[in-house]
């Protein structure tokens, strides 16, 4: 008995298959060196400022986005997948944002803030706040955001470069900046 090689069937794969293989491979990889930078960055934040809570709030669309990265230090202050009180942030905000401003709120109920933003704080828990931009040169990635939960909280110049340190250290990731 002979057995005859045929050429119809060829196990090793061809060259188209391969690269597509080989760019899933790579986004793949990408996203998961980005995914282990953010919530290293969102861990070592809620340590170091001994918060309740660190969020990495990414923007999907126009001003529209979620919370895709939590850091806690309890499970009953999850808001992972929460998507924000879409009438509250709008373009004016946006542009401040985009403008680089970070903000401190060091109790939500004694900080003259819109009744729609203190409303939304406290259905998600937060006391007090501290937000900063994520800043990529297509625009606004996202916000990072350090909460306390439990207490009022007066925000240090420290805590607030610590937070930028950590937005920029982001904003300048080649994993992210090709998210």
């Amino acid at each position: 008995m002979q057995i005859h090689p045929h050429s119809e069937f060829d196990p090793s794969p061809n060259g188209r298959t391969e690269q597509g293989l080989q760019r899933v491979l790579n986004s793949l990889i990408k996203k998961m060196h980005r995914d282990a930078l953010i919530r290293q960055t969102t861990n070592q934040l809620r340590e170091s400022l001994q918060v309740d809570r660190v969020v990495l709030y990414y923007f999907y669309w126009q001003w529209q986005g979620q919370v895709t990265f939590e850091s806690l230090s309890d499970d009953k202050f999850s808001i992972l997948g929460s998507t924000g009180a879409d009438n509250c942030f709008n373009d004016e905000y946006a542009a401040l944002y985009l403008a680089g401003r970070v903000r401190a709120i060091a109790d939500i109920e004694l900080e003259a803030i819109h009744p729609c933003h203190r409303d939304f704080l406290r259905s998600i828990q937060v006391r007090a706040n501290l937000a900063v931009p994520i800043l990529i040169p297509k625009g606004l990635w996202g916000l990072l955001v350090a909460h306390h939960c439990q207490t009022p909280c007066s925000w240090s110049q420290s805590d607030v470069e610590l937070m930028q340190t950590a937005a920029q250290t982001l904003a300048t990731d080649s994993n992210i900046l090709e998210s």
